[in-house]
């Protein structure tokens, strides 16, 4: 049994939804999506024990195409953050009703096999087909079940899916280049290549505009905040979750790799961009009267600190990027569920029509406020570790470096308990709020116990991607 079980999993469950009807849709996607991630637990077993679950084939023979996945420490990881929040994302959902939800849920299972699918190929061609793939599924939910002015949510849409397109097409035509090179789109063999100075930098900018876009790294953000917020919650907690970190991981997998030359040459320039992403979605943030807009933008500031991480090119820099990687994409799912609550009862996403909710719900406050201080990198979650590390290695390549990265922690803590005392606290809304679910309850609780565990036990996460990010340095090297 290899890691294409996954991907097998993911596609029929998404075929057999769309079959199931409305009515059990739902049920029928959680029961695959649970499915998935147990079978990515066994193998992630058996890759602990040594075995091989990679898998690759002969696909096309002119041009060069192979079915190659790579099951490696790092891919596992993604592979595991996607089929352990695509069931927490799918449950999150059940406190809501969807028109056409045989739809709805076979699109979020199908962006999860394709997302799957871009974290394990390890051919180029095969990369950008199952990169793409994700894009469609995510275009229509935001489109057909978001929220908002029905016009200004097409306009949000359609601009992120022309931006990431228009990305996606210049890696297209780097990975044409390498395939005359290496007549071969395999990452193994392009890893081998020995490129000039020139071509790396071509390379490499190819890359970086379509990651630049997805992540988003500034001044490529614009897409982002907008359809974060017209996107139904579900869609955004896809996006910001886990689509974003197919950029981070591509970065890390792809980029660096295939131009080290690049990579080191503009690196203050890079990190410097990221540093600015730090910067702004932190000030942007601190004015924003929309809940899901601020989160948008306090996400932008955490991404930026993971972008700069993995651009410092040292062990400590990758290794707590994908650290905070994956905190992250717990902790902002868990957020955006959060602010999805406290909408169902007060059908408001503004600010300042909150509050009050602590004397109505003691146990969403208390919940709500651990994931705000693990947002904040507080020491004993997640969030600290993965922070901490990134900007250790700011610290080795710049101290200014450091310093400037640090602020998303002084203003992440000061926008994000601004919020919750203008949400939690103060005087009680004329609307009531009434106690969170035990569906709502049970989705918290696994939010936030991932986070405490590994905030306090981190060592199972580091030492699963370490030796495959010591591989991929010594590619850079």
């Amino acid at each position: 049994m290899d890691v294409t079980t996954i991907l097998l999993l993911l596609l029929l469950g998404s075929i057999v939804t769309f079959f199931a009807g409305d009515k059990l849709a739902p049920k029928v996607a959680l029961l695959f999506s649970l499915s998935a991630l147990g079978f990515s637990l066994y193998l992630l077993n058996v890759f602990n024990q040594g075995n091989d679950i990679s898998f690759i084939s002969n696909w096309i023979d002119m041009p060069k195409v192979s079915l190659a996945f790579k099951a490696d420490g790092l891919s596992m990881a993604m592979v595991l953050l996607t089929t352990a929040l695509t069931p927490l994302i799918i449950y999150s959902s059940f406190g809501n009703s969807f028109s056409n939800a045989k739809n709805f849920y076979a699109l979020v299972l199908f962006m999860s096999f394709a997302m799957t699918g871009t974290f394990l190929a390890a051919d180029g061609l095969l990369y950008y087909v199952f990169w793409e793939l994700a894009l469609i599924p995510i275009y229509f939910i935001s489109l057909i079940w978001g929220n908002g002015d029905s016009e200004k949510r097409k306009k949000a849409v359609i601009k992120f899916f022309i931006y990431t397109l228009a990305g996606s097409l210049f890696m297209l035509i780097g990975f044409a280049y390498l395939y005359t090179k290496a007549n071969s789109f395999l990452l193994e063999d392009l890893y081998k290549l020995d490129l000039s100075e020139t071509e790396q930098c071509y390379i490499f900018f190819a890359f970086f505009l379509a990651y630049a876009i997805k992540i988003p790294i500034i001044p490529f953000h614009t897409w982002q905040a907008k359809v974060y917020q017209k996107a139904p919650t579900v869609g955004t907690m896809l996006l910001s979750g886990i689509m974003l970190k197919m950029g981070l991981y591509s970065v890390i997998r792809w980029q660096l790799p295939i131009a080290p030359a690049a990579a080191k040459n503009y690196m203050p320039i890079l990190i410097g961009l990221s540093i600015a992403g730090v910067i702004y979605g932190s000030i942007v943030a601190l004015r924003q009267k929309d809940l899901k807009k601020l989160l948008a933008y306090s996400s932008l500031a955490h991404v930026g600190l993971i972008a700069a991480g993995c651009y410092t090119l040292t062990l400590d820099g990758l290794s707590g990027a994908v650290s905070q990687m994956i905190a992250h994409g717990f902790v902002i799912v868990g957020l955006f569920f959060a602010a999805e609550i406290i909408h169902r009862r007060y059908e408001t996403r503004t600010i300042s029509e909150m509050g009050g909710i602590r004397s109505q719900s003691p146990k969403f406050t208390s919940m709500f406020m651990i994931l705000v201080l693990a947002s904040v990198a507080l020491p004993g979650t997640f969030n600290f570790i993965g922070e901490f590390t990134v900007l250790y290695s700011l610290s080795q390549a710049n101290m200014w470096f450091a310093v400037l990265g640090g602020t998303t922690i002084i203003l992440g803590a000061y926008y994000m308990l601004k919020m919750f005392q203008n949400t939690m606290l103060g005087e009680t809304n004329v609307k009531v709020f009434t106690d969170v679910t035990t569906q709502e309850t049970i989705t918290l609780v696994a939010i936030i116990g991932f986070l405490l565990f590994f905030g306090l036990y981190p060592k199972p996460i580091v030492d699963l991607v370490t030796p495959s990010l010591k591989e991929i340095l010594s590619n850079i090297n």
